[in-house]
């Protein structure tokens, strides 16, 4: 029996949909961007990120609601995103202006950090047309109500983008609940994004409304106290250790202070160097705590994307109407995954994550 009273999968269009911003994500390697020569091209953004897993990994149909500039970029943006299987049917075109003054596309320049060098983000968003985005925008009854949806996920990077963004997603998931479509919402907190709108006082403020629409809260040991002022005791600055009690203390609190709270979970990431941290997730639901099996000393090549990916392994188990223990077995296996890869979306098989999830080890398969 389903954990959720999900929609029936015949009865509706897309199992999920996410509204966010997707970047052109340009990448050095091996390099720094401060020198680099040439960039590796990929696209991402957090709640974009969930949608292509679930499509690409686990065979869900997904779609994004989002805004483009049309011009070369959003157009490469559009192959990228039809490359990885996400319908983009709900995507807004916006007229470009020829050189970006009013409107353009986002890029993400991305280092993955080796060793004792940290991965370094240097985002440059400013005018997106996504960012524009406002409340009357979309049909939101045609939307979860006409094509339908089993699932809705978006995320705190979309509602930090302008004041807009934050009262376009209080107003989709106020509407996806009136039509009784799940709703998961990743905090992703990002201190650049808040700077200069009031900072992390005014992410709570922002967060903090939009979590009485949430189902299924999503996030991790520093989106929590930044974004709901939900303190984790023992956790030190630079996350170099992590205590499993201490955030399910932190959970206890969240869902007695939200109670529409159906699954709170997150990922458990203990930063040694770039490339080696401890990892694990924990997931409470109906009252009960689910542990996925930690994995200390995992060597990453990409560390970007693997929450996003946590995030649609745990969403694919409740889909599949799989008991709590094994999406959160399936999200913490599918990030473990994706950050082997490079990029921020995944290139996992589901056989994979299965494999992963059972305890399934790194030898050869041929």
């Amino acid at each position: 029996m389903s954990f959720f009273d999900l929609r029936a999968a015949g009865d509706v269009r897309f199992d999920e949909i996410s509204l966010g911003e997707v970047m052109l994500r340009l990448d050095p390697g091996e390099g720094r961007i401060r020198t680099a020569r040439q960039f590796r091209a990929w696209e991402g953004g957090g709640e974009y990120n969930v949608a292509r897993g679930l499509r690409r990994c686990f065979g869900q149909r997904t779609a994004l609601v989002s805004a483009f500039a049309d011009n070369d970029i959003g157009r490469l943006l559009e192959d990228f995103i039809l490359q990885g299987g996400v319908d983009v049917s709900l995507v807004k075109w916006v007229p470009y202006d020829g050189i970006g003054r009013t409107v353009r596309n986002g890029l993400n320049f991305t280092e993955r950090g080796f060793g004792v060098r940290g991965a370094v983000g240097v985002s440059d968003r400013g005018l997106t047309a996504v960012s524009q985005l406002k409340p009357g925008d979309f049909d939101w009854d045609a939307i979860f109500g006409r094509l339908g949806t089993r699932w809705f996920h978006t995320g705190g990077i979309f509602a930090a983008l302008s004041e807009t963004t934050a009262e376009l997603v209080v107003e989709a998931t106020t509407k996806a609940r009136e039509h009784g479509v799940v709703v998961s919402y990743d905090l992703n907190y990002r201190p650049s994004l808040w700077k200069s709108i009031g900072g992390q006082d005014k992410a709570r403020e922002v967060n903090r409304r939009i979590a009485r629409n949430v189902d299924v809260m999503i996030g991790n040991e520093e989106d929590f106290t930044a974004c709901l002022g939900l303190e984790v005791e023992g956790a030190d600055h630079n996350l170099t250790k992590l205590e499993v009690d201490s955030f399910k203390k932190m959970i206890a609190r969240a869902v007695a202070e939200y109670p529409n709270f159906k699954v709170v979970a997150t990922t458990l990431r203990a930063v040694k160097s770039a490339t080696v941290n401890d990892w694990g997730a924990i997931c409470w639901a109906d009252g009960q705590f689910y542990e996925a099996k930690h994995r200390p000393g995992l060597e990453i090549m990409d560390r970007v994307g693997g929450g996003d990916s946590f995030a649609s392994g745990l969403i694919y188990g409740f889909l599949s109407g799989a008991d709590p223990q094994t999406a959160v077995d399936y999200g913490a296996a599918h990030g473990a995954l994706a950050m082997t890869t490079p990029g921020d979306t995944s290139m996992a098989s589901l056989a994979e994550v299965k494999k992963l999830a059972a305890g399934g080890g790194a030898r050869v398969d041929r």
